[in-house]
């Protein structure tokens, strides 16, 4: 696990190699043994200094989540005496009296890093696929082994901003820059250079803080132990009253950007101004304070548990069926050329696919090509694409009318109109020209797949894959499984997904699938709202301060108003030709105005529940006011009365989208709940922070959860209706990743 090493020259070699495992990570086992290793070599008179280095491919990724997710979180002082073992570990290494050169050699994030920045010299092999920094923030969590007081400590509050309240990965040459790393030098003189160091002549001595008048090597004495060290960039070198402006603009920063509803951040910044005003010791104490404090908050293990576990698996293809021999796509066909099918072709072609990208006429395919080429322009442009890979891309990419162009496609997926007829027609052409093996999958949003696979001569490769605009952005696709698709389908349609770097998740057939249906709740229920009096900007401002990235009315302006009439009007009469009754959602002569009477279509024709200057920012509609009358006693003024209505419609909000979640589960359309957590994040930006729509159930508590919802539909509808699977698990004291985690 920890190989150790002692050279005739007295230069000591710890090698980090965990066996059975691609990649190192902290953990109690390998913590140990790494202390172990460190102690023997401080306490050795014939070792002159130590090199810290890795076996595997890259240096130490970082905490061992799993760890992380499973610990006891219910005693704050075991906690804190648990992981102040981190920060006493690395302390000693700093202050043994001995220098330290970490020889990275690959990533180094989180914990790994944090025990670079320990070292007293960081040299970096030139790895162009090494990722340097400290990502805990997008987990819920803050450095917890001496990041927020080292990192500011060597680069100063502002450089080190991004690195700790953003968590942005940085290139070895980035950190380099940055002052984080000393050297890059080639991979091949890593460990020659890192010893070539250690060795060189001894040129100065200092008195560290810590040594009350013993002079040590200055190599070995950390900038901050040094006597007269100050903080870079700060007038007097001190964050008071030099630096207090700058934090007090960083506070703002952060509550612009979450909104309050990360508590990540705000802890890295108060970690960091409280820990700057202090020694650097008890700058360590208060970090470890913090990190318990977010350890022991919900928020952290759910976004774990999602973020990273629950990601991990859907980008492994967890839910891939088992004896299906991996498909290996060379060319696809994309039906219709505006600006979801364009996407889709834009991002196969960057991942090495032939396309066939099709439309009614050439001049519409013809378009759809033109949009590639300026996306990729773009990017030559940024220089994040060469010119001559810009080039690669776009001849890959074939605009035709034709549909004997299909011909030899192994895929062809269909993102024309959201009408049965139309997409109907497009399968029966393409399917006549295809290979009996090739896979047609269709893009619709809510048309549900085993009703479209009607159309097809073989339903068993008829399958969904929905994907989310912009397609270049949205990382999501949703697969949905119809009633006759078979597994092989399901399997090579998960393959494809992979290839072009999306995150799948797998549903089953329903009128709006997963992702629509509560898409469709959000956006009605703002509907509601509006008609109840509360003002637009009060809905779309809740929507953001409850963590959604976007308002329901600025959603539904985006996903376009006339769509949301269309899929509502074919649902209708779907369910008339069926001889069932339409179970609408009270919102429909909402729609009915702004699409027939108003034409106001959404941000596709700049007219919606915004408007869209040619010269400005997007701002509401001032016209709302006179269809929709605001409650008097919200529309002016402030109080307890009106904030307790905002905190309402925020539980509204999430509420409305994490009970169809529940629906869904119950009814088989979701078949896991980590599906559910993924594909609401991932797919429909819900709130990060709860982990996603079914974990934010398990951390309001079920019966607490069914209670409140009882409670919201008595006041507002049906919409809050309790499905009975969750009345089930309340009664029974149940959840939905308890036992799941103690497991994990």
């Amino acid at each position: 696990m920890i190989n150790y090493a002692v050279d005739s020259d007295g230069i000591a070699t710890i090698t980090w190699d965990m066996p059975g495992r691609t990649m190192n990570v902290l953990n109690e086992g390998s913590m140990a043994a790494f202390a172990d290793a460190a102690q023997k070599a401080v306490k050795d008179p014939a070792v002159k200094g130590i090199i810290l280095t890795s076996g595997k491919a890259d240096f130490i990724a970082g905490a061992d989540l799993e760890m992380i997710l499973n610990v006891d979180t219910s005693d704050a002082k075991a906690l804190t005496e648990q992981f102040s073992q981190l920060q006493k570990m690395f302390r000693a290494m700093e202050t043994s009296g001995k220098p330290w050169v970490a020889a990275i050699n690959g990533t180094a994030l989180g914990g790994g890093f944090e025990i670079c920045l320990a070292c007293h010299y960081r040299i970096a092999a030139d790895n162009p696929k090494a990722k340097i920094g400290q990502p805990e923030v997008k987990i819920g969590l803050l450095p917890g082994g001496g990041g927020t007081q080292r990192i500011p400590r060597l680069i100063g509050v502002m450089a080190a901003a991004p690195v700790l309240i953003e968590g942005k990965d940085l290139s070895v040459a980035e950190a380099k820059g940055m002052g984080l790393i000393h050297e890059v030098v080639p991979a091949g003189e890593l460990l020659a250079r890192a010893k070539a160091w250690l060795m060189a002549p001894s040129t100065e001595k200092v008195s560290p803080t810590y040594t009350k008048g013993v002079t040590l090597d200055a190599r070995a004495v950390q900038p901050w132990d040094k006597p007269n060290y100050r903080i870079p960039n700060f007038a007097g070198g001190k964050v008071w009253p030099g630096g207090v402006e700058m934090f007090i603009g960083g506070n703002a920063m952060i509550s612009g950007k979450t909104n309050g509803v990360y508590p990540a951040p705000k802890a890295i910044l108060s970690c960091v101004y409280e820990g700057l005003n202090v020694p650097f010791d008890t700058g360590l104490k208060i970090e470890t304070r913090y990190f318990v404090s977010l350890l022991r908050d919900p928020v952290s293990k759910s976004m774990i548990r999602t973020l990273f576990f629950g990601l991990q698996e859907a980008n492994k293809l967890a839910r891939r069926p088992k004896g299906v021999p991996k498909q290996e796509y060379t060319k696809i066909g994309v039906l219709g050329a505006g600006l979801m099918g364009a996407g889709i072709a834009n991002v196969s072609a960057r991942a090495g696919l032939s396309i066939v990208l099709l439309d009614r006429d050439q001049a519409s395919a013809d378009k759809g090509r033109a949009h590639i080429q300026a996306d990729v322009e773009k990017d030559a442009g940024r220089g994040r694409l060469t010119k001559e890979r810009a080039a690669e891309i776009l001849g890959r990419v074939k605009a035709t009318a034709d549909y004997a162009d299909l011909k030899g496609c192994d895929l062809v997926i269909e993102a024309v109109f959201e009408n049965r007829e139309v997409k109907a027609a497009a399968t029966k052409q393409a399917e006549a020209v295809l290979a009996p093996t090739a896979i047609f999958a269709s893009n619709t949003s809510t048309l549900p797949i085993t009703g479209l696979a009607e159309a097809s001569a073989r339903p068993a490769n008829f399958i969904g894959l929905h994907f989310f605009s912009p397609v270049e952005k949205m990382p999501l696709v949703e697969i949905i499984v119809g009633k006759q698709t078979s597994q092989e389908t399901l399997a090579r349609a998960l393959d494809y997904v992979q290839k072009i770097r999306k995150t799948p998740i797998v549903v089953n057939d329903s009128r709006g699938f997963f992702t629509s249906r509560v898409c469709g709740a959000f956006i009605s229920e703002g509907h509601r709202m509006l008609k109840e009096g509360i003002p637009a900007a009060m809905i779309e401002n809740c929507a953001r301060l409850a963590g959604m990235p976007v308002g329901p009315l600025a959603l539904n302006d985006e996903v376009a108003i006339d769509l949301s009439y269309k899929i509502m009007d074919q649902t209708r009469r779907d369910a008339e030709a069926a001889g069932q009754k339409y179970e609408g959602s009270g919102t429909e002569d909402m729609l009915e105005l702004m699409v027939k009477k108003l034409e106001r279509f959404g941000r596709k024709n700049g007219k919606g529940f915004y408007e869209y200057p040619a010269d400005g920012k997007k701002r509401l509609w001032p016209g709302l006011k006179e269809h929709f009358k605001e409650r008097e006693e919200l529309a002016h003024g402030e109080g307890p009365a009106k904030d307790a209505v905002a905190a309402e419609v925020k539980k509204r909000l999430l509420y409305v989208q994490a009970i169809d979640t529940a629906r869904c589960l119950e009814s088989n359309v979701l078949t896991d709940p980590q599906d559910g957590d993924i594909g609401s994040i991932m797919g429909l930006g819900f709130a990060p922070q709860t982990g996603g729509a079914i974990s934010l159930i398990d951390q309001v508590g079920i019966a607490k959860f069914v209670q409140e919802c009882d409670s919201l539909a008595q006041k507002y509808g049906s919409q809050f209706a309790v499905p009975k699977l969750l009345r089930d698990m309340a009664s029974k004291g149940q959840s939905f990743y308890g036992a799941k985690s103690k497991a994990a």
